[in-house]
Order: C-alpha cells, then structure tokens, then sequence
C-alpha cells in the first residue's frame, strides 16, 4: 500500500475581483483534478477556497508516488529481418530479445517488450502540474506585468505547495522572472502582514486565523450576514436580502467587520430604488428596513480592517462618501422633474436601438402601437396602453438612468406620477422590464402585462428579421430570455393568438425591415420555431412530459399558449393517471396507422377518412363508426369550451370499442371495397384521436 498524504497549494495575488472568485475555485478544481487523474494520482477529494488575495486547494489522500506499472510494446514477427528486430529492440530500450516475449496473435507469432515502470514520486511531478494549471488557468480578465509573459488575474507574489508536511521544491517561470515554490505564506495585508510558514493544511487555516484572515468564504459569509443581522436587530430593523450582494462584499473582505452607519435625512426624500442602489452599486453597502417594510435612514459596511476606534473613522468615511453620491443623485432627481416624461422621450429620436431596426423613439412607437392592438384583444383602455407605450423608454434619457441602467423603468415610474400620470400608466412604465428571468415576478398589473409583451415580441420579431439569432452559448441581446418572457406573460392571455401577434408586430416595421435578411414568411416561421422550442423546454423544467408537449404543439396551429398549456397539462394527466387506457389507446391508434400506412405504400394511394355507412357490414365496426361519430363531435364540443380533461375522458371511451373492432374485423377483406372502406374507418379513428394531439409524438 502506498502511502498518503496531503496536498496544499496557495496561490497568492494582488485583489482578485469578488465576481471572478466562485468561477476559479471551479476552474481550479476541475484543472487539479484533471491534472492528477492523468498522471494516476488518485485522491480521496478536493477543497477549494479564495479570499482577496489569495486561491488556495488543498487534496486529501495523496499519494506520495504513482503505482508501479506494466508497459507492453509489440514488435515484428519472429521471422522478420534483423535489422527490424534491432530497430524494435532499440525503441524499447532493449541490449537483446531476452526481455521480449513471443506472442501469437492470430495473425503470426510477434515479438513484446515487456517493461516494469516504477512509478514517479508525486513530488517530482507536482511543478510540472502546477506550471500547466497556470498556463491553462481561464480567467475572464488576466494580465501581464513587468516584463513576464506569464499571465494571471493579478500579479502573483507568491506560490505556497507542501505535500506530506513538506515544501515543493523548483520554481514557475513568468517569462523574466520566477516563483519558487515555498511553505510561506502573509497574513492580513493592513493588520498582520508579516510572512509565516505553514506545515499543513490545518496549520495554514489556523496560522492564517491568527494573522487576521478567514480563508473559508462560506465562513466569512456567515459571519457577514449574523453580525449584520444582529446590528439590525438592536435598531429595531431588518437586514434586506441581497444575496448577491452578500456574495460579492464576502469576497472583498479577509477580515470582515461589520458596522451600523446613518443616511443624512436630507437624502430621505429621494425614491428608496435610488437610496438602495446608490449605496448597493457605488459603496457596497446592505439597506436596512424598519418595522413597516420600508427604507431606515442607516445602511450596514462591511471593513475590512478591525480598528482601534472600534469603526467610528470607517463610519465617518463611508457617511462623508455615501453623502457625496446620494447629493449628485438628489440633483439629478430634481433636474430630471424639470422636464415631463414626454419631453425626455424627445431625445430617444437620436438614440439608436439598433442600426437596421432604428432609433429608440421608432421602437417606443411600434410598442405603443402593438400595445393599442393587444389591448383591444383584452378590452383594456387602448388609449393608456398607447400613451404608456409612447413612455416607456423615456426615462432611458434622464440623468439618473444614465448614472444608474438599473434604475430604468423604476425612475421611469416616479417621473410618471409627479407628471400626474395615472398609477395604471406609471407601473406599466415601471413593470415592462419584467419578467428579467424566469424566476422574476410578471409585471403586477394587466396593463403592464401588455407594453411588455409589446417591447419583447417587437424585440424578437426585429432581430430574427434581420439574421440575428441565439447560436449555442451566444446570445448577446437576450432573445431567450425575451422569448420566455413572452411565454410566460401569453400564459395569462387565452384571447392572444402567437402566430397573430407575430404578423402584427412585423407590420409595425414597415419600411424598415424591406431590405431584412429574411423574407416575412421566413421571419415568422424560425421565430415560431424558436418560440416552440423554448416552450418545450420550459413546461419540460415544470415536469410536463417531453412527448406530451411535442405531441400538443405539433397540432397547436394559431392556438394561444395559455389554452395549449392546459391542453397540455390535460394530456399529461393522462397518460401518467390513466396509464392502462393511455397505452391500450396509444397501441390501437399506431396499429391502425401502421395498417393504413402499409396498404398506402402497397395500393399507391392516400385513404381518407371518408366513411361509406352501406358497406359497414359487421356490427362491430358500424358500432366503431357511430361511436366515432359521437366521440368527435363530443370531443369538439369540449375543445371549443377549453376542457381539455373532460375531452381526453371522451377519447378515453373509445377504447374497449376499438379493442373489440380489431377483435373481430378483419381490415384487409378480400372485398377491395369493404377493405377499402374499413381502411376509411381506420383514417376516422386517427383523424378524432387526433383532434387533441398528434398521438404519433407519444412515447412508449
């Protein structure tokens, strides 16, 4: 048994950026572990970590050096000429046959060196690996410094690598200059930065820990939210969630100190958006809200440093600072009511959407006009739907959307009630955004739902018109997410045809899209693709049956989504619920469509499901016929009224009819006519089953 111990590498930098830290304990890992595995070294697992300034592994249960192993390297036949039999003795690193075996393979006796490799000490391979996990390390941003051509996210100062309780010996090469490997690592850059050496990976944490630094990221989060939690807490407030946030200040901090700071209530006034993104954007800083659910004039600051005034001077800095940012968003704010939304919007005629799809005014217009359209769909006020189309990107011109994207449609909202719009207007303006992702809320009011619906669809139809289109992984003007979006706001609307809207929304271009890459038609028909295929992925993710929904939307026609989902989901109940019936059903619909399909290829002809009731001479399949009769017209009648569960139990009802018929009739009757028409039958029982889905979709 060969031994094993622990590996520990640290590679220490200048300030890694808190967003690229997750992303490189990943790429880490993965490269360590790929690196290992190709050598043989087999590990019981792996850890990661990063702070600041540091990204650090450690592996278990090394071991120290590869497992000897057998090399065989086949040579010439026996009979081959000299020359060939030392040519291969040679390669092997042979002086004579004696180290060879004869072999017959089937096709000759051959020659095989066989070698015992002793395995390598992982040590001696360990610089090698490390060297090729810097060379291939992926960061989204790496830098050069000095005159190296080595590359990482930060000038690297040092590289820590112990293994079994000792230093790895050799050294990187950045180009001019090199990093030798060591045990030593720093503590905290401000409080303890004196240099120390480490045995192991527990000595490491704790030295670390003593030197003012907490290397588990998942510690330091905790610590993060349960002190800033408990400074809330004796104020009376609650912390507001921001996971992200809490994310992005663990991974500026090594040393977290968490304290209370105090919003000058001058600033109170501005929108509590302004407040919170002023502090969250620029400072970095968590709000705080009281009892009521709204903002508390304080924010908590997570330094860095613990000082001997117990914070005050950190305190007092980031007051000084957070007043300088929220003065120049309170001066925005009030030069921005100066003027009303409708002149704002007077700007975006020089703003470019998109070079072949035009300025932003042109896309407010075709909003406002798709907007008109669906209203009257909905029997909404069309004339609020117009005006807030005409308004909803006008705050896109202010100053303190220009400062603050993510406020867009937020300062879009204030601005619209202090013109004295009305609540319905201004949160259209506000909600058009949503959703952003699939978890997001839907905008909260109907009016809302429908200018974006209009900014999305126009968006999608735009894009796709002139060859613009998410390919693999790319998809830089979010056309997916655009997609769902409409997707999820079409499930509301049982009155909105895809397909119709779709035309609509081309026609609002006009002459913009004369000289488009694709033709309407063509448009219209990929972006219908697209839209099914982010369907099927979306009600698969909600546990829908793949072939449930490929066998609806094969049949969907200019159905509106929110009728196909529940057609859906009654299929889906179906075939999970009624499982028996679900594959007897399926069984008798494929064995009629094979029928008809083999004597199809055989006559050279298409049947139809035109049924003559003078040649059903059996009782069993004039039974099939009027049950079929029946059964379409009951099964129309409860498509027309959207019960789709009801119109599934009434296919349902076919089946021990069917059973029978295929019991007792014999479909291919030496009578061509009566063969013919029981073939007609067959075409009518595929057609009704059809009515709800294109049965040939279902699996098993």
């Amino acid at each position: 048994m060969i031994p094993k111990d622990e590996l520990l590498i640290e590679f220490f930098s200048e300030e890694i950026p808190a967003r690229m830290q997750s992303a490189a304990r990943e790429n880490l890992k993965r490269l360590l572990t790929t690196k290992l595995e190709q050598h043989g070294l087999i590990f019981s697992h792996i850890d990661t970590y990063t702070t600041p300034r540091r990204l650090t592994i450690v592996a278990y249960e090394l071991p120290l050096r590869q497992e000897d192993h057998i090399e065989e390297k086949k040579g010439p036949r026996v009979d081959a000429p000299q020359q060939a039999i030392e040519g291969f003795l040679q390669s092997a690193g042979l002086k004579s046959l004696e180290g060879c075996e004869q072999r017959d393979t089937g096709k000759g006796i051959f020659f095989f060196a066989i070698q015992k490799i002793p395995g390598r000490e992982t040590a001696k391979i360990l610089p090698q690996i490390i060297d090729e996990i810097i060379a291939e390390f992926s960061w989204p941003k790496s830098m050069r410094w000095a005159s190296n051509s080595r590359t990482w996210v930060r000038p690297l100062q040092s590289i820590l690598c112990v293994f079994g309780d000792k230093k790895i010996e050799g050294a990187i090469s950045l180009g001019k200059d090199q990093i030798p490997f060591s045990n030593v690592t720093s503590g905290h850059r401000f409080m303890q930065p004196q240099a120390f050496q480490v045995k192991n990976f527990d000595d490491y944490k704790l030295k670390l820990a003593s030197s003012y630094v907490i290397l588990d990221q998942n510690e330091r989060r905790k610590i993060i939210h349960k002190n800033a939690t408990e400074i809330a807490h004796q104020q009376g407030l609650t912390l507001k969630s921001d996971d992200a946030l809490l994310d992005e200040v663990t991974g500026l901090v090594e040393w977290p100190v968490t304290l209370l700071g105090s919003i000058d209530p001058l600033f109170m006034r501005l929108p509590s958006e302004v407040l919170i993104t002023s502090m969250r954007v620029h400072q970095k800083y968590f709000a705080l809200e009281n009892a009521e659910g709204n903002l508390a004039p304080n924010f908590i600051v997570v330094a860095n440093i613990q000082s001997v005034d117990d914070g005050k001077m950190i305190v007092a800095g980031n007051e000084k600072v957070l007043r300088a940012r929220l003065s120049d968003a309170a001066f925005f704010y009030d030069q921005d009511r100066k003027k009303s939304l409708s002149e704002h919007a007077e700007g975006l005629h020089t703003t470019v959407f998109h070079g072949h799809l035009g300025t932003m005014a042109q896309k407010a217009a075709r909003i406002s006009k798709l907007a008109d359209f669906i209203s009257v769909l909905l029997n909404i006020n069309s004339h609020e739907a117009r005006h807030a189309g005409l308004l909803c990107k006008a705050d896109l011109m202010t100053s303190m959307v220009k400062e603050f994207p993510e406020l867009q449609g937020i300062m879009g909202y204030y601005y619209a009630l202090h013109d004295g719009e009305s609540e319905d207007v201004a949160f259209a303006i506000q909600d058009h955004y949503r959703p952003r992702g699939p978890q997001d809320a839907l905008p909260s009011s109907l009016l809302g739902q429908v200018i974006a619906l209009a900014d999305k669809l126009d968006t999608l139809v735009g894009f796709f018109a002139i060859g613009i289109k998410p390919t693999g992984s790319k998809d830089p003007f979010a056309l997916r997410r655009a997609a769902l979006g409409c997707i999820r706001l079409l499930e509301n609307f049982s009155e909105v045809k895809l397909p119709h809207i779709m035309n609509t929304a081309y026609e609002m271009y006009d002459h913009l899209l004369e000289n488009a890459a694709f033709s309407k038609k063509d448009t219209l028909e990929a972006l219908q693709s697209f839209f099914f295929d982010r369907l099927t992925i979306y009600w698969r993710d909600q546990g829908l049956r793949h072939d449930a929904i490929t066998a609806v939307l094969a049949v969907a026609g200019d159905t509106p989504i929110a009728i196909l989902y529940q057609r859906i989901r009654a299929l889906d109940g179906f075939l999970n619920n009624d499982t028996d019936v679900a594959a007897n059903l399926l069984g008798a619909y494929r064995r009629a469509c094979n029928i008809v399909a083999i004597e199809e290829k055989k006559d050279g002809i298409m049947y139809t499901p035109d049924v003559k009731e003078d040649l059903l001479i059996e009782n069993t399949e004039q039974n099939l016929h009027q049950a079929l009769q029946q059964n379409w017209k009951d099964v129309e009648a409860c498509l027309k009224r959207y019960d789709f569960v009801q119109a599934m139990t009434k296919v349902a009802l076919l089946k021990p009819i069917i059973d029978t018929f295929f019991e007792n009739v014999t479909v291919n009757s030496e009578d061509q006519d009566i063969r013919s028409n029981r073939l007609a039958l067959l075409c009518l029982m595929r057609k009704t089953l059809e009515q709800v889905a294109d049965f040939s979709k279902l699996g098993g």
